[in-house]
């Protein structure tokens, strides 16, 4: 699913269940020490994905650690992301020549809990959100929302070193050419950072690019399938 979201130099791997008795990869032990069973196996297949994506752009299999902000640390000379929910686990990684930034994300393709709406939307959102359930209710807008924001934020942080609230990019949807432009509210390198997006398998899955160049146009091509 991500590989159709991303560019061709963006390497993917996915899986859409765990293995149950997988070990945890030498050197990441102590990251799940204290976690319980489910966490354990959502978090050794992610990594798994990551190791698979990163040996096919030319990597050795290591240990990925985490950061300050619970972030990947993926080698030198590599930006990715990872992501993993109920049903789903993948990774998404480039060499920095070709890609600066990823953000990567998905989610079950349901409503989101109540009163979750209002702590991860931006002025006009709720409105732009009305206006797309209106046009077609079969897609969960309010996910895609907050998926599309998350994958903005993996992007956003490994660049900037910055907290980046929800509330603090203003999203617009394009439902025909299933993207998604992400206007930066705080100081930023970047006005507006884009996505693409595609609902499937009972999962919506986000994607951002931030282009190696910085006065490269938007990131565009053809939408992902539902």
């Amino acid at each position: 699913m991500l590989g159709s979201l991303l560019p061709s130099s963006v390497i993917t791997a996915e899986a859409f269940a765990d293995e149950e008795e997988e070990p945890c990869f030498p050197g990441e032990e102590d990251l799940i020490a204290t976690a319980v069973a489910s966490r354990r196996r959502e978090f050794v297949t992610a990594r798994r994905c990551a190791r698979e994506a990163l040996v096919a752009l030319g990597f050795d299999p290591a240990p990925i650690r985490r950061g300050p902000r619970r972030e990947p640390i993926w080698p030198a000379g590599v930006a990715g992301s990872l992501t993993h929910c109920a049903g789903f686990r993948g990774a998404a990684v480039a060499r920095i020549e070709d890609m600066a930034g990823i953000g990567v994300d998905a989610e079950p393709h349901a409503p989101l809990p109540p009163r979750v709406l209002g702590v991860v939307t931006a002025d006009g959102e709720v409105d732009h959100l009305a206006a797309l359930s209106a046009e077609d209710p079969s897609v969960h807008w309010d996910r895609l929302l907050f998926s599309a924001k998350e994958s903005v934020y993996k992007a956003w942080f490994p660049l900037t070193q910055r907290w980046l609230g929800f509330e603090d990019a203003a999203l617009r949807i394009d439902p025909v050419r299933r993207t998604f432009a992400a206007r930066i509210l705080v100081e930023s390198p970047w006005e507006t950072l884009h996505g693409r997006y595609l609902i499937g398998n009972g999962l919506v899955v986000t994607a951002v690019c931030i282009d190696r160049h910085p006065g490269a146009g938007p990131w565009t091509g053809p939408a992902g399938q539902s």
